[in-house]
């Protein structure tokens, strides 16, 4: 088994803020359909679960297909890019790779939307392998994606963390038995965290290196 250890960590809220980007996204989506459209803060929500999960919430069954094919059709060319780097974070991922981890970004995006925001903010450096879901929902629930790239890579989960904002991140850890470093920059709260078992709690990205393997 692999003895380095290997840090995972999710994209958005973790490594960007990708607010905008997302929550217009859904709003074109909201607005085609002709559905109500709440204003970007209300939408925050919708910001780390499975995208096809928060667009069942907002218009049901009937339309959350059409809801994602729409989000897509805007994001795709346009809410990919309206994304921020989280301050902190390209210092944290040098001191990493100085300190010889490896690292994998873990994120229920699609990840071919995954890989282009890690290139476009220059992080693909820094990490071995983007992973995400398939456009088809394949591996969108993190208790599928994480154990999917524990087989591809061959890591011990005692040699493993995983750094994210929301529940998903820390349930979809446990199933692998690797602890969960939770981010306060992110969009769940300290109780959703807690409630999910994180293991411990930053404030800032500077803070991550002492605490990893």
């Amino acid at each position: 088994m692999q003895s380095t250890p290997v840090i995972l960590f999710d994209l958005d809220g973790t490594l960007t803020d990708p607010k905008a980007g997302i929550t217009r996204s859904v709003q074109y989506a909201l607005e085609t359909m002709g559905q109500p459209v709440p204003s970007e803060d209300d939408l925050e929500w919708v910001i780390g679960p499975p995208l096809r999960a928060s667009f069942l919430t907002l218009v049901g069954e009937q339309w959350a297909d059409e809801g994602v094919r729409l989000y897509r059709e805007r994001f795709g060319v346009t809410g990919l890019f309206e994304n921020e780097l989280i301050d902190g974070i390209p210092q944290l991922l040098e001191q990493l790779q100085a300190d010889g981890k490896r690292m994998f970004v873990a994120t229920s995006k699609p990840e071919v939307f995954a890989v282009r925001i890690i290139e476009h903010f220059g992080l693909n450096r820094f990490f071995e392998r983007v992973y995400g879901s398939e456009l088809d929902g394949t591996r969108v629930d993190k208790r599928d994606l994480l154990p999917y790239i524990q087989s591809q890579e061959g890591f011990a989960s005692h040699q493993a963390v995983m750094i994210g904002d929301r529940k998903h991140d820390v349930i979809g850890a446990k199933s692998i038995q690797v602890p969960t470093i939770g981010v306060r920059w992110g969009y769940g709260s300290d109780d959703e965290l807690k409630a999910a078992g994180v293991h411990r709690l930053v404030d800032h990205p500077s803070e991550i290196a002492t605490l990893t393997l």
